[in-house]
């Protein structure tokens, strides 16, 4: 069984409302459950309610400052909240998807609980990049924003930002020696207080504790997506051996003609565990044809969290994307935390070529996997590498590339390649191969070379 909803769909899901699910749903969720394969067991799963609290998030418009709060003689627009907020993560917005913010970003957050105001920190700007591909629906959308990249604070009660336009020389022929101006700031600037909210999971919970899934059409969907790999309401995607990801890959796509490589499938929490608001997305789901490449990415969120708070960490930039910048999902297909744990990140069933918003230009025929932080100057850990290595060893292994071999992709158009360009590119890349920008860091760029030889020796060549 490939699943409820295989990945020759062109288009999204048809399921797509409440009365088209409860009239077919039930009878398909029933058929995931008994054909799951026998070696995975499904997890309990009872119909009520998730306990959890909801997130939530705040929009609040920017303003010019006043003179006494004005750096230097460029145009700056700025909030300030003493209190009165609930928020850990945040970012700021603007109308143009396609404009640029030229500038500084700077906030400073006041503690909850502490009440103590930190240094001030710098936001990422340059977060173009990201995103839908020109031309697709989810592209159009009225919805999609520019934004900066979103940071990780911690739970928050007051902010202060400053948006500081940069200055540039005047043009010769000014008479104006030495002169400079401001370039314009985007327009619709907003500040973005992202509340990720509890996903009613104490810590610690085993992998095998009975679940409650909500009675919903999203929520049942994205879990059934993977029932070709594990029971349906499964908190994880359990960890295979080479052995039977070699016997899994034989179910999933046929007896190979020529020699398999893969590598063994590792352990991947799913958008349940991590406490995903399935009623936020857009329904049903979006896929490419195959997978021949892998890009990596960072989130410029910050290295300031723990481990064990990434699955709140993954909530609101889930929350940011869908919410803030208008994207019908989050952006990337899967999630690695510092501590080394993958997580599944669009929804549509991880062993699928699920079409992502994560490489401007090149979403289709590939994934994007996004380690939480920022690395232009912080090294990964050795169990990043490790985690990006055996996720694609996997991944890449069931369409058939090779991790350290080079692949063809066709631009959707972006500032590096023009529209219908064939690309050369290797099959796992950094988002910079793909589009002019700084991600993923120059610290975790120079460790892809390590993790494609790595995943390679996963995969047995």
């Amino acid at each position: 069984m490939r699943g409820l909803f295989p990945p020759s769909f062109s288009s999204f899901s048809s399921f797509s409302s409440s009365a088209s699910f409860s009239s077919f749903g039930a009878p398909l969720i029933a058929a995931a459950l008994a054909l799951s394969p026998l070696s995975l067991p499904a997890t309990a799963v009872t119909a009520a309610p998730v306990t959890g609290i909801p997130g939530s998030t705040r929009s609040l418009p920017l303003a010019p400052l006043t003179r006494a709060r004005v750096l230097g003689a460029a145009p700056e627009q700025g909030l300030y909240r003493a209190g009165g907020e609930h928020f850990s993560l945040l970012g700021v917005v603007w109308d143009d998807p396609g404009a640029e913010l030229r500038g500084r970003v700077q906030v400073r957050t006041r503690a909850a609980g502490t009440g103590a105001w930190t240094d001030w920190r710098d936001v990422e700007t340059h977060n173009g990049g990201h995103g839908p591909d020109p031309g697709t629906a989810e592209a159009a959308s009225r919805r999609v924003r520019g934004a900066t990249a979103p940071l990780w604070v911690g739970a928050s009660e007051g902010v202060d930002v400053r948006v500081r336009a940069a200055s540039v020389p005047l043009p010769d022929g000014t008479g104006s020696t030495g002169a400079r101006t401001s370039v314009p700031l985007p327009s619709g600037l907003r500040l973005e207080l992202v509340d990720p909210g509890d996903d009613g999971t104490p810590p610690g919970t085993p992998a095998d504790t009975p679940l409650t899934v909500p009675e919903t059409a999203a929520a049942r969907a994205a879990s059934a997506a993977n029932t070709d790999v594990a029971g349906f309401g499964a908190l994880e995607i359990p960890e295979l051996d080479k052995a039977a990801t070699e016997r899994e890959l034989t179910r999933l796509k046929g007896p190979a003609r020529t020699a398999s490589y893969i590598g063994a499938r590792p352990r991947i929490v799913t958008r349940l565990a991590w406490g995903a608001d399935e009623s936020l997305r857009e329904p049903g789901f979006g896929y490419t044809k195959t997978v021949k490449a892998a890009f990596v990415h960072h989130t410029g969120s910050g290295n300031q969290y723990s481990c064990s708070q990434a699955p709140s960490v993954i909530r609101s930039i889930y929350r940011y994307h869908v919410k803030s910048m208008g994207w019908r999902d989050i952006g990337y297909n899967f999630l690695v935390d510092k501590c080394g744990t993958v997580y599944e990140g669009r929804a549509g069933g991880v062993a699928k070529a699920v079409l992502g918003a994560h490489t401007l230009g090149f979403n289709s025929d590939s994934m994007g996997i996004a380690v939480i932080g920022t690395y232009t100057g912080t090294e990964p850990s050795d169990a990043v590498v490790t985690a990006l290595a055996r996720l694609t060893a996997w991944k890449l292994g069931l369409n058939g590339a090779d991790p350290q071999g080079r692949t063809y992709l066709t631009s959707a158009g972006g500032n590096l390649y023009r529209k219908g360009k064939n690309v050369q590119l290797n099959v796992i890349s950094g988002h910079r191969d793909g589009f002019a920008t700084d991600c993923p860091g120059t610290a975790l760029y120079a460790r892809l070379g390590a993790a494609r030889s790595a995943a390679s020796d996963y995969q047995g060549r």
